[in-house]
C-alpha cells in the first residue's frame, strides 16, 4: 500500500494538520487535565476525569459532525460542547462554559507535541516539493499550532475550512488549495489520517491520497496508498 506508482509524478504534496502531523489527541488530553484539575475538580457532582473525558468527546464528535456539515457555526460549535457536558452533570453557566471552550482552544494551540517523524519528513520532502495545509479547523487556532509547534516553515498554502466557510470533505476546499497554490489534481498528493474527511475529499477533487493510519484500522475506502508511519513518506517521495 506504500509503493509509489512509478507512473505518477507528483509536484505538490497537501497535508491535513490535527492528527496527521499535529499530535491532536495528546495536546487536547494535556489541556482538558489542566483545566479540569484547576476549575472542575473542587466542584460537586463532577465524576473522576475519566468519566468527564469520555462524555465530552462523544458530544464534541456529534457537534463535530454537524460543524462538516455546515449545520453549526465556530460561534456555536467551541461553547456548546462543554455547556452540553457541564449540564449533563448539574452545571448550567454557559459563561463559564464559554469562557472554558476559549480557554481549551487557546492552551492546545500552545501544545507542541507533533508526530514522530513529522519535522524530519517534513524536511525531507519539503526539498523536493512544495508543501500546504488544508485542514478543518478554526484560522486563528490553527495558525498558532503550526507557529507554536514549529511547523509553520514547512508550508506554503495554508487553508482552513473557516476562512472560506467550507469544510472537508466537500472537494471546493481542496480545488480552492489547489487554485491557490497552482496546482492541478493530476500532479497532487493530499495526506490524511481521516478516511472519510480527507481521503473520499481528496478523491472527489480528483487528487491521489495517502492515509495515515498509524493504528491499523479497517479500511472502509480505496485510498490511493496506506502508511503506517509518516516515514514511509520518504521511501515513497
Amino acid at each position: 500500500m506504500g509503493e509509489l506508482n512509478p507512473m505518477k509524478t507528483y509536484r505538490h504534496i497537501f497535508f491535513d494538520l490535527d492528527s496527521t502531523l499535529w499530535d491532536f489527541e495528546r495536546n487536547s488530553l494535556e489541556t482538558l487535565t489542566e483545566l479540569f484539575h484547576e476549575t472542575l475538580e473542587p466542584r460537586p457532582g463532577i465524576p473522576d476525569f475519566q468519566v468527564f473525558l469520555k462524555q465530552y468527546h462523544s458530544i464534541n464528535d456529534g457537534l463535530w459532525a454537524s460543524y462538516r456539515r455546515g449545520e453549526i457555526s465556530r460561534e456555536v460549535l467551541s461553547p456548546r460542547r462543554f455547556q452540553l457536558t457541564f449540564e449533563s452533570y448539574g452545571i448550567d453557566d454557559p459563561g463559564f462554559a464559554h469562557w472554558f471552550g476559549e480557554e481549551y482552544l487557546r492552551r492546545s494551540a500552545l501544545k507542541d507535541h507533533t508526530f514522530p517523524d513529522a519535522r524530519e519528513v517534513l524536511d525531507y520532502l519539503r526539498k523536493k516539493y512544495p508543501l500546504h495545509i488544508i485542514t478543518n479547523g478554526f484560522t486563528e487556532v490553527q495558525t498558532n499550532k503550526l507557529h507554536n509547534s514549529g511547523l509553520r516553515e514547512y508550508f506554503d498554502v495554508v487553508l482552513s475550512s473557516e476562512e472560506i466557510g467550507i469544510n472537508k470533505p466537500d472537494p471546493r476546499i481542496f480545488r480552492e488549495a489547489m487554485r491557490l497554490c497552482g496546482a492541478l489534481p493530476g500532479e497532487s498528493l493530499m495526506v490524511g489520517d481521516d478516511e472519510m474527511v480527507d481521503i473520499q475529499g481528496a478523491a472527489m477533487a480528483g487528487m491521489d491520497q495517502v492515509w495515515y493510519n498509524p493504528e491499523g484500522a479497517p479500511a472502509t475506502l480505496n485510498s490511493t496508498y496506506e502508511i503506517r508511519s509518516l516515514g514511509e513518506l520518504k521511501d515513497m517521495l
